[in-house]
C-alpha cells in the first residue's frame, strides 16, 4: 500500500511539473505578442496569447529568453556550428526553428521531454507546416524517423525519456546518433530543480562524464531561502508542484558547486537582475517602453530569484571558459 502510494504522489507531482511547460510557452506567447521578442513558431504551441501576464512577468521572459540565447549562441559560434545541442526538460521551446532561421544550425539539436510532453509537440510538428518544412528542408531523404514517442531527422531529433534514469536516456541518445566527440552544449530551464539534489547530479555529472568538451548552461531559481523566496515555494505548492531540488537553489555558490562537484572544470553563476544589466541597452530601453511598469521593485526581486549558471569543459582549447556576458 505505501509504496501504490508513492507512486501516485510522484505521477500527481510529474504532472504538475508537466504542467509548467503550458505555462512557460503560454507567458512567452504573451511577452512575444507584445513585441518583447519576435517568435513566430511559438503561435503553433500555444493556441492562443491567453489573459495578460504583468509587467514584470513579460520582462522576467525577456531576460531569461535573451540571457540564454547569448549563452547558446556564442558557443555554436565559437564551434563555427560544429556541435550538437541538447535540450534536456525541453518543452515546447522554439530554439531549433530560431537558430535554423539565423543560420546557426549545429549538426544535431537533440530534445528531451515527458513521452506525454514530446508526444504533443510531434503531433504539432507534424501537422503545422512551417514547423515541418524546417525539418523536411535540412533533411537528405524522404522520410522521417517517427514513433509515438520520438521523432528523428538529419538535424533534428526529440525524444521522450525521464531525465531521471540516466542509462535509459544515455541509450536512448545514442541510438539516435549523439556523438559524445562532438562539442556539446547542454540546456536546462527550471527543469534540475524538479529533480532532488541526486538526481539532478547524477544527470550533471552524466554530462561531465559523457562529453569532453561542452557547457551546460541553466536557468533556475536562486536565494530560495529568503522570504520572497518561500512565497515562491509556497505559490508552486498549492498547485502541487513541489520543488523537490530547492536546497541547490540556496544561493549563486549552491548552483556553481553542483557542478564542480560533478566534474565541471569551471563553472559561473549571475542572478537575472545582473543578468538584465549586462544585456544590449538599447534593446532593454526599448523592451521597457512596451508596458509601464509600476513597481520596479517587483521586478528586481523577482530577477534576483532566478539564475542562470554556466559551467564548461574544454579539452578541445576552444576557448569557452571566455563565453560569458
Amino acid at each position: 500500500m505505501a509504496a501504490r502510494q508513492h507512486l501516485t504522489d510522484t505521477d500527481t507531482a510529474d504532472e504538475a511539473v508537466r504542467a509548467t511547460c503550458d505555462d512557460a510557452t503560454t507567458c512567452k506567447r504573451f511577452a512575444t505578442s507584445k513585441g518583447y521578442w519576435k517568435d513566430p513558431y511559438i503561435q503553433y504551441f500555444a493556441r492562443s496569447v491567453g489573459e495578460r501576464k504583468a509587467p514584470e512577468i513579460n520582462r522576467g521572459y525577456y531576460a531569461r529568453v535573451q540571457g540564454v540565447n547569448h549563452l547558446l549562441d556564442a558557443f555554436i559560434r565559437k564551434t563555427e556550428c560544429n556541435c550538437q545541442v541538447i535540450n534536456v526538460g525541453a518543452g515546447l521551446d522554439t530554439t531549433f526553428w530560431r537558430l535554423k532561421d539565423e543560420n546557426l544550425m549545429p549538426r544535431k539539436f537533440f530534445e528531451v521531454d515527458f513521452p506525454t510532453v514530446v508526444a504533443r509537440k510531434i503531433h504539432n510538428i507534424k501537422t503545422k507546416p512551417p514547423l515541418s518544412k524546417a525539418l523536411i528542408e535540412t533533411h537528405s531523404t524522404d522520410s522521417l524517423t517517427l514513433d509515438a514517442q520520438s521523432l528523428d531527422s538529419d538535424h533534428y531529433c526529440i525524444i521522450g525519456a525521464d531525465l531521471r534514469d540516466i542509462s535509459n536516456l544515455d541509450e536512448k541518445l545514442k541510438k539516435f546518433q549523439l556523438n559524445p566527440e562532438l562539442p556539446t552544449v547542454l540546456l536546462s530551464e527550471c527543469v534540475l530543480v524538479y529533480m532532488t539534489p541526486s538526481q539532478s547530479f547524477n544527470l550533471v555529472r552524466w554530462a561531465a562524464e559523457t562529453f569532453h568538451t561542452a557547457m551546460f548552461v541553466s536557468y533556475e531559481q536562486v536565494n530560495m531561502s529568503d522570504r520572497f523566496g518561500q512565497v515562491m515555494i509556497e505559490n508552486l505548492q498549492r498547485r502541487q508542484c513541489t520543488l523537490a531540488g530547492v536546497e541547490t537553489c540556496q544561493s549563486l555558490d549552491s548552483q556553481r558547486e553542483r557542478f564542480l562537484k560533478s566534474g565541471w572544470e569551471h563553472s559561473n553563476a549571475l542572478d537575472m537582475m545582473t543578468v538584465y544589466s549586462m544585456l544590449p541597452q538599447d534593446d532593454v530601453a526599448r523592451i521597457e517602453h512596451l508596458e509601464f511598469l509600476d513597481e520596479r521593485e517587483l521586478l528586481q526581486q523577482l530577477l534576483q530569484h532566478y539564475s542562470i549558471c554556466w559551467a564548461i569543459k574544454d579539452k578541445l582549447n576552444l576557448g569557452l571558459s571566455r563565453l560569458a556576458f
